[in-house]
């Protein structure tokens, strides 16, 4: 019996996803992390300067299609467990803390070996055509939620 690669659509983009999100949501819950604070967190540890806690919130709705005051929840957690703090010298921005940067870290470090096993032996010109893809798929999709508002 021989099998056919399934034609890209919303579903089969949609499994994969969902795929390797609960293999990288495994890897956070050891860490005490949920996906959207992940996101959060990596979003700050990625910055040169503590970031506007209201660009924070909009950078993550925008890649979560969520909503805001979801996402302010979630902010919010990450301050309380410590991982994120204010700026002192500008309390609207946030900063990662030595525990945030090692939570972040840790989880990071974590997932790169099962990435690495999950696209192993793809040719880097599927993973190039792919990425050009998913990244029209993107722009077009957002296109429409923003003509939808």
């Amino acid at each position: 019996m021989t099998t056919t690669a399934p034609v890209l659509n919303s579903r089969v983009v949609g499994l994969a996803h969902y795929a390797a999100r609960g293999v990288l949501e495994k890897v956070l819950a050891r860490h005490g992390l949920t996906f959207q604070q992940s996101l959060a967190l990596r979003a700050v540890a990625g910055s040169d300067e503590p970031l506007d806690r209201e660009a924070l919130v909009d950078q993550v709705v925008d890649s979560l299609k969520a909503e805001k005051a979801e996402i302010r929840a979630v902010v919010e957690e990450l301050v309380a467990a410590r991982l994120l703090e204010a700026d002192p010298t500008r309390p609207s921005r946030l900063r990662i803390t030595e525990a945030g940067q090692e939570a972040h870290s840790r989880s990071v470090a974590e997932t790169a070996p099962v990435s690495a096993r999950i696209y192993a032996d793809i040719p880097a010109e599927e993973l190039a055509a792919a990425g050009r893809t998913l990244a029209l798929i993107t722009e077009r999709a957002n296109a429409e939620l923003a003509a939808m508002k």
